[in-house]
This record gives C-alpha cells, sequence and structure tokens, in this order.
C-alpha cells in the first residue's frame, strides 16, 4: 500500500529517498526529511543524456545535510529513449497533450526510458534493506505523469508487493513501505508543498536536456510541466534558461 501523505513525524524511523535533483524528488527528498529521523538518498549515473540533474543531486544532499549514494548503472547501452540515446531527438512540448491520461503504447513518449523506475526501485530496495529503512520514497505523480506505464499507483502497488515478497526485511516481519507523497497533487501544488518545506526550486534541474550548467531548454515537456507549474502556484520561476 502507498503513503499518499504523511503529517506526524515517524520516530526511530528511517528511509531512503530515489533523488534525481528534479523538482519533484527535491521536493520528496525535503517532506521525508520532515517525516522521518533518518534519510538516505540515492541518486543514478545511468548514461542519461547530461548529468546536471545529478550535479543538482549531489548540490542539494549536501545543503540538505542526508547520507547521499550515487550509485551506476549503464542503461545507454540498452538505448530505446532519447534519454539515453543520443541519436533519437528529445521532441518539444506537444502543449495539446493531457498528460494526465496519456495512457496508449503509441502516445508514451520517447522520453520513457524502458523499466527505468523498477531499475531505480530494486537498487533503492537494496540500500533500504542495507540501512534497515522501512520506507522508499519516490516522486511519482499520477496527475501530471507524462504518459510513463512505471509512474502509474497500480504500479507502486505492485512493486511494494513484490519487495515484501521478495526481500529478508520482508519475509521477516519488517513491512517495507513505498511512500508516494506527490501522486495526486499537480505540479503547481508540488511546488507549494516544497516551499512551505523550506526547497530551493533554483537549485533543482528537471529539464530533459539541460546544459553542462544546468540551464534547461524551456521547451521539452518536462520544462513545460515546470513552467506550467510555478505559473498555477503563483510563483515566480526561478528556473535558470539557455
Amino acid at each position: 500500500m502507498t503513503i499518499q501523505s504523511q503529517t506526524n513525524k515517524q520516530k526511530s524511523n528511517n528511509a531512503v529517498v530515489l533523488l534525481s535533483g528534479g523538482l519533484d524528488s527535491v521536493t520528496c527528498l525535503y517532506w521525508a526529511k520532515a517525516n522521518f529521523d533518518k534519510v538516505t538518498a540515492v541518486s543514478f549515473d545511468y548514461g542519461q543524456r547530461h548529468n546536471s540533474e545529478l550535479k543538482s543531486a549531489q548540490n542539494i544532499a549536501k545543503i540538505a545535510n542526508v547520507n547521499h549514494r550515487v550509485i551506476g548503472i549503464d542503461l545507454e547501452q540498452l538505448g530505446g529513449s532519447a534519454l539515453t540515446d543520443q541519436n533519437i531527438h528529445v521532441p518539444n512540448a506537444d502543449k495539446t497533450t493531457d498528460f494526465s491520461h496519456n495512457q496508449n503504447n503509441d502516445s508514451i513518449p520517447v522520453t520513457y526510458v524502458p523499466a527505468r523506475n523498477t531499475i531505480f526501485l530494486s537498487y533503492a530496495l537494496a540500500v533500504a534493506e542495507v540501512t534497515h529503512a522501512n520506507t522508499i520514497v519516490i516522486g511519482v505523480n499520477a496527475v501530471d505523469y507524462s504518459g510513463y506505464p512505471d509512474c502509474r499507483p497500480e504500479y507502486i502497488d505492485a512493486f511494494a508487493k513484490m519487495a515484501n515478497l521478495a526481500t529478508k526485511a520482508g519475509v521477516t516481519g519488517s513491512h517495507l513501505t513505498i511512500a508516494t507523497p506527490l501522486l495526486h497533487l499537480s505540479k503547481a501544488d508540488i511546488i507549494k508543498l516544497g516551499v512551505s518545506l523550506g526547497v530551493d526550486y533554483s537549485l533543482t534541474v528537471s529539464c530533459y536536456q539541460a546544459d553542462s550548467d544546468g540551464r534547461a531548454c524551456g521547451k521539452c515537456d518536462s520544462c513545460y510541466l515546470r513552467q506550467q507549474g510555478f505559473l498555477q502556484a503563483e510563483i515566480d520561476d526561478p528556473t535558470r534558461y539557455q
């Protein structure tokens, strides 16, 4: 079962947070810090198109004063995504797309990385076992999820069930939960939550094709959703653009 929100700090509990360096994951990091005594952030150097987001994750984890692990995985050799294959063009945002109902196979965008969340959650699951964490926090969203099948709530529920069947912790009675605090929030509400928790969004990088300095293109789906979020939240957009 997923946790959608949590207001009271869980004493003597600790969590593992998937931290990409983007807006959603950083909001999750600060949410976890407000709700758990111990937080371990996990990021992945997986052969993505640029490493600006990873640099952002490292910087933010340091500022947030949390233990941070960067795990190397070579997904570039598998290809199949504009985020790992330089020969696949990152398209400009189609501003007519309804991102919350983009579920047929033909409309899944080329920025979807095959099985990425399954791979990342599996590594996070291993980190959770060795750090004795009872919760994995991931910033998936069912409102503006860009059509990625591994961001849907039914996927998260299925992974949580598998995790408790497949691990030493699960079979010995230490139930593991996948927490999804952003699951039903709009991008504007996510930004408002992050601001209330003290997130400095100028440090985050969400763009699919940011440059080496972390400046966003302002044209891709991720940039469009982020821009609309700040606009609807009526909060100044601190994003640095190319």
